[in-house]
């Protein structure tokens, strides 16, 4: 199993809107075509304007699997249109858990 953590630095002003957008919009396609959801979380100290979001897939080739349907989905096309400019940087990780950790 891996997780993945995805975190987007977002526009200045814009946090709202985009956790807004994603919640209505991204959300629901992303629960019904991805992995399992762990979590969307904001920054309050630090870096701000970045949110975080965290899935596990069963390997590698189910991620990429189940991202290319997303993609291919125009429903996932019409909410990129939505936050669009919303996003300024965004990284990804994949994270192993060690067998000690509670989400494996």
């Amino acid at each position: 199993m891996i997780v993945e953590e995805r975190d987007y630095r977002i526009k200045a002003g814009s946090l709202a809107d985009f956790v807004a957008l994603y919640e209505e919009f991204g959300l629901p396609i992303q629960i019904e075509l991805l992995g399992t959801f762990h979590g969307y979380f904001t920054s309050e100290v630090g870096e701000l304007n970045h949110v975080v979001a965290l899935w596990s897939y069963e390997s590698l080739d189910d991620r990429q699997a189940r991202r290319d349907r997303m993609m291919a989905d125009p429903r996932w096309g019409a909410y990129l249109a939505k936050v669009k400019g919303l996003v300024e940087v965004q990284n990804n990780r994949f994270l192993r858990p060690t067998r000690f950790s509670p989400i494996r």
